[in-house]
């Protein structure tokens, strides 16, 4: 483990070498990958600079020990000794944690589409309900939110909802929204006060590049029609709104929430990319099933990973058997509850497996 972290210092202080090279800065593409580079290995070194430190401030204190001291002096090094060997300890847990094989997806912007899937009206409201907690979520890390396409439903909510959300780290965040969500709670149009089950469902796909998946022109069918709003009606005389079929692989997507064709396509073509290059990627993934099965943050989308019971003003992530009576707060976008104990159970489990393998 030492002799990697050892050759992680060294390419991060090459990297600030490279940085100060004029033919790096004058080359966009160079400075922007090391730049980043750089910053993916800098939590990773300051940790591994401490657990230095720690361990020769450690070594020092056993040669005091050593030393004929008094009483006094004497327990005191014992206690420092005590407190730099418990430190040492969480630093090293810390760094292996480090040297898990990084997600390529973890710090990509992500597109979100979430449906209404069981339960009519009620998972419509839901699926509003999701968005608007995502919503809230992204603005409490500084991301941005951009809506691509909408079907608002007649009762409230969505019938369809796509977003992107840009900024630090996203995906590695937003990846474990993954997959159906459940509500237990008595409409509001229900006069028997009966509790009805609802699910609205969650595909939270990485944002690609273009070199990332090549789409060919010869492969979009590209038509063009007029935007409507909720029940039909048309919102826009001119033919802005627009559909991409991508031909090999049946992929449609449309966009209507500009009012700029050419904004719209440009929309429609990162949800098209996005979508394939999920589906790529799913079918890559499939080749390591048992991976797959283990790993917290992937699966079958119609998986049911989530219930929020409004009466007992509960939430349950299944997948880890995680229950907090603290509904409210997540659905007002408090997340951070449910996903750090997800992050931290996939870790627990990656670290596993590199133990043994």
């Amino acid at each position: 483990m030492f002799e990697r972290l050892q050759a992680v210092q060294e390419r991060y202080e090459e990297l600030n070498d490279l940085l100060s090279d004029p033919e790096v800065v004058n080359d966009p593409k160079k400075l922007r990958d090391y730049s980043k580079e750089q910053a993916d290995l800098e939590k990773t070194v300051k940790v591994f600079k401490e657990y230095k430190d720690v361990e020769e401030q450690l070594a020092d204190s056993k040669t005091m020990l050593d030393d004929e001291l008094d009483g006094e002096m004497r327990e005191m090094v014992k206690g420092e000794i005590e407190e730099l060997s418990s430190r040492k300890e969480e630093l090293e847990e810390e760094l292996k944690v480090h040297l898990i094989p990084k997600d390529p997806n973890d710090d990509k912007n992500v597109i979100f589409e979430v449906r209404g899937a069981a339960g009519g009206d009620e998972a419509n409201l839901f699926a509003g309900d999701l968005y608007r907690m995502y919503s809230r979520y992204a603005e409490t890390k500084g991301w941005k939110i951009e809506v691509i396409e909408s079907s608002p439903a007649d009762m409230g909510g969505f019938k369809e909802i796509i977003f992107m959300v840009q900024g630090d780290d996203v995906y590695s965040h937003m990846k474990y929204e993954n997959g159906a969500h459940r509500v237990q709670r008595v409409p509001e149009t229900e006069s028997g006060g009966r509790i009805h089950t609802s699910t609205a469902t969650v595909a939270v796909l990485p944002e690609a590049e273009e070199v990332e998946v090549e789409v060919h022109e010869k492969d979009i069918r590209v038509d063009t029609f007029a935007s409507s709003g909720p029940g039909g009606q048309s919102v826009n005389t001119t033919m802005s709104a627009v559909r991409l079929t991508h031909e090999p692989t049946g992929i449609v997507v449309s966009c209507q929430d500009e009012k700029s064709q050419i904004k719209n396509r440009d929309k429609a073509m990162k949800v098209l990319r996005a979508r394939l290059y999920d589906k790529y990627q799913q079918e890559a993934e499939d080749e390591y099933a048992e991976h797959r099965k283990q790993a917290v943050g992937s699966g079958d989308r119609s998986e049911r990973i989530r219930t929020y019971n409004y009466p007992q003003s509960r939430v349950t992530d299944h997948r880890i058997g995680l229950t907090l009576q603290k509904l409210e707060q997540i659905i007002q976008g408090d997340l951070d509850q449910v996903i750090e104990p997800l992050v931290m159970e996939e870790q627990a489990k990656l670290l596993q497996q590199a133990e043994s393998s």
